[in-house]
């Protein structure tokens, strides 16, 4: 490999590396092949469940292994058709974008507040970032949590959807580490013209650290989104409550027995997969809008401390 010497003005040198190596490039193509690799794994389900999805139900059912090409004379809509007819999913698609607006935006406002608050420098500073780890490591479990919602009458309502899975110490955490990050000389020039904790966290340093705030509002929105677990707890009788998800999870069980009948609609085997389509296309369009602040937040919120 051969190193190139350049001298600046200040009379430091640099070295510029002008021939990769053998084993560079050796390197170089071992990394592409994982990053197919990892890309192909998780690309072809998703290609699978949505060329499955529009392809003729009587051939899918027969078809064993993974599919690339829709089988079937012809592409066929009618699961789709069949899933859209059906009012409870765009009851459960109204319910979760509530739930994503609401729960993201409560959630945002404590993690941001709680980042602040344990960037500070303060006598319960170390205790305080203890104690937030510790939740990380160990809860209280189920039962005792669905006691406590019991408790404060939250069970049946949505809130119970919105208030307890709003946040955690993890998201508090990584906005903690992106505000050590911000130089203390704004603080300090904020402070000297009178601002209090509040005007210096909105107008100086929430606007220094935007890629960590895109972190937390993308993690927010997916787990609101694919949530249905809490749902199923909280909210089992409410059907007028339930979010996306827990109606998909519904409308996939009543269609297990379709075959049990006299004359089957095979359509109605394209449902599934229809659902599944209809439940990560959102996000999967959401995401190119957030990828590059994605990954500078998540490098930000993790090498600093």
């Amino acid at each position: 490999m051969k190193v190139k010497r350049k001298r600046k003005d200040d009379g430091k040198e640099l070295h510029m590396i002008e021939n990769p190596s053998v084993g560079d490039r050796v390197a170089d193509v071992i990394i592409l092949i994982i990053c197919i690799g990892v890309a192909l794994c998780s690309v072809l389900p998703l290609w699978h469940i949505f060329v499955s999805s529009i392809s003729d139900g009587q051939e899918l059912l027969k078809h064993e292994g993974l599919l690339l090409l829709p089988v079937g004379e012809r592409l066929n809509w009618e699961g789709y058709k069949a899933v859209f007819k059906d009012a409870s999913l765009l009851k459960g698609f109204a319910n979760t974008l509530l739930y994503c607006v609401a729960g993201t935006a409560l959630g945002f406002f404590i993690s941001v507040t709680g980042g602040y608050a344990l960037s500070r420098t303060t006598k319960m500073h170390t205790f305080m970032v203890l104690f937030c780890t510790v939740t990380l490591l160990f809860g209280g479990g189920m039962v005792p949590t669905y006691m406590v919602i019991r408790q404060l009458g939250m069970v049946g309502t949505r809130w119970s959807l919105i208030i307890p899975g709003c946040t955690n110490s993890m998201l508090a955490i990584m906005m903690m580490n992106a505000f050590n990050g911000v130089p203390k000389e704004y603080e300090e020039s904020a402070r000297l013209d009178g601002a209090g904790h509040f005007d210096v966290l909105f107008r100086i340093m929430l606007p220094q650290v935007k890629n960590m705030s895109m972190v937390l509002i993308l993690n927010s929105v997916v787990g609101q989104w694919n949530s249905w677990f809490n749902a199923s707890i909280y909210v089992p009788n409410n059907r007028n409550a339930w979010p996306l998800q827990l109606w998909i999870r519904q409308m996939t069980a009543d269609n297990e027995n379709f075959l049990l009948s006299a004359n089957p609609d095979y359509n109605r085997y394209l449902i599934q997969y229809v659902l599944i389509v209809v439940a990560i296309l959102p996000i999967i369009a959401m995401l190119p809008f957030f990828q590059e602040r994605l990954e500078q937040g998540v490098i930000v919120g993790g090498i600093k401390g």
